[in-house]
Formats: structure tokens, sequence, C-alpha cells
């Protein structure tokens, strides 16, 4: 019987193949990664937000670092204003 075969099957066997990983805890990174590239603008903007603040930085900080960050996310969304951002968190 054949074996089944992910879809990301390649990557796992490349890290593998070049780290120190074993096969379960490359498979889990991949997933890792593929899960962090798959979160939404409004939830990395709810995410950051906390993060953020459960740091110190007050709103007018945290506002202005999450814009700066958004252009560099793999997929970078428009860009948001600070008000677009605040209606994100806040509603």
């Amino acid at each position: 019987m054949l074996e089944r075969r992910s879809s990301h099957d390649d990557l796992i066997d490349h890290l593998v193949r070049s780290t120190a990983l074993q096969r379960g805890e490359a498979a889990r990174v991949v997933l890792d990664v593929l899960a962090y590239f798959d979160e939404t603008t409004d939830d990395f903007v709810r995410r950051r937000h906390r993060e953020l603040q459960s740091g110190g930085l007050v709103n007018t900080e945290i506002f202005e670092r999450i814009a700066a960050e958004l252009p560099h996310r793999a997929v970078a969304p428009p860009e948001l204003s600070l008000r677009q951002l605040r209606r994100i968190v806040y509603g």
C-alpha cells in the first residue's frame, strides 16, 4: 500500500535533511509557520495590540508600531490609518 504524503512533505523532508529536527518536529514547525501566515490582518492587529499593551506600551505607541509592522508581513495588507487600527481593536 502506498503511503499518503501531505502537500508539505517536500518542505518537511528538506527541514529534516538540513537541520537536526526529527520528522515530527519539522512537521510541527511547518504547521506553526503556516498558521502564523494564515493570520488575518485583523487578528494580527488584535494580537499585537495585546502583546504590546502587556509590555507596558500606551495606545499611541502601540498603533504606530503596528502600522510600521504591517507592511513587513508576508502578504502585506493595504495601508491602514491609525483610526482603522483602533477600530479593529475596539470596534
